[in-house]
């Protein structure tokens, strides 16, 4: 098979786990250092989190974005040498920390200050940090600013643990449902408030970035059966839908036009 040869956020990332103190609402921390050849366009693959990104630009101009989960991939250029940080928020934290549902954010690109969350407040501080003072900082800053009532905690522990098994196995949504002994529009509704995808779309999203883990050295049909596809045709489809080409032209590098990068909205 060929070798993969695409340049995504994921390859130039390296990240760090959330200390326990955080993972209520903060996953992980992403650092991209100053990618300075814009030339090349850089794929963005799907992705179930919703993400606060601390962008510096080469001249030193910062700003903090806010990226909802993106459900396709996207192509883009940029127009500027540029690195960034990139917190992924918990399931079920957007609304604690951004003040809205993910749902209201899937595909979308915010300024943080412009959300009515908490976050929005630390704005400057998170602007002017480096990668490894991030998590100290938002461990006394976060506890301040943020408590939970039973409801909430309930919600967030029942959509843990959803995420877990989604992420671990191909489980219908009727049977994820019946073993947290919640209904399937529950469990559809803490998906779409908490995660901002359905059930369904987050399996899938799963499984693409599995194919894509693989892709290159291991045969496309064996990657479909480790991946929880039916079939390998299946497995084209489903990857063509997310990522604008089927698996082979991907990994070979033929790729959908680039457009330029999103602005807020």
């Amino acid at each position: 098979m060929a070798r993969l040869n695409v340049l995504t956020a994921d390859l130039v990332e390296s990240t760090v786990r959330a200390p326990e103190s955080l993972r209520p609402w903060i996953t992980e921390l992403g650092h991209i250092p100053t990618v300075t050849d814009v030339s090349a366009p850089f794929t963005h693959i799907p992705h179930t989190a919703t993400t606060i990104v601390l962008r510096t630009e080469q001249s030193g101009r910062r700003n903090a974005l806010v990226l909802g989960p993106q459900t396709r991939a996207t192509y883009s250029v940029s127009d500027k040498p540029a690195g960034c940080m990139r917190l992924r928020l918990a399931p079920g934290a957007t609304r604690q920390l951004l003040g809205v549902p993910a749902v209201d954010l899937a595909d979308r690109v915010f300024r943080l200050a412009d959300l009515p969350g908490v976050a929005a407040d630390l704005v400057t501080e998170l602007s002017e940090l480096a990668p490894e003072d991030v998590f100290p900082f938002l461990e006394t800053a976060l506890p301040k600013r943020l408590s939970d009532n039973p409801t909430d905690l309930t919600h967030r522990r029942l959509l843990h643990a959803a995420v877990e098994t989604l992420s671990a196995a191909t489980t219908p949504v009727h049977t994820l449902a019946t073993d947290l002994s919640v209904s399937e529009r529950q469990l559809r509704n803490l998906f779409t408030a908490g995660v901002g995808v359905s059930p369904k779309h987050f399996a899938r999203i799963g499984r693409v970035r599995t194919v894509l883990a693989h892709a290159g050295n291991t045969p496309w049909a064996q990657i479909a059966a480790n991946s929880g596809y039916y079939d390998q045709s299946h497995m084209t489809a489903d990857f063509r839908t997310l990522m604008g080409v089927p698996p082979a032209k991907f990994i070979q590098g033929h790729l959908p036009a680039p457009t330029p990068c999103k602005a807020p909205a």
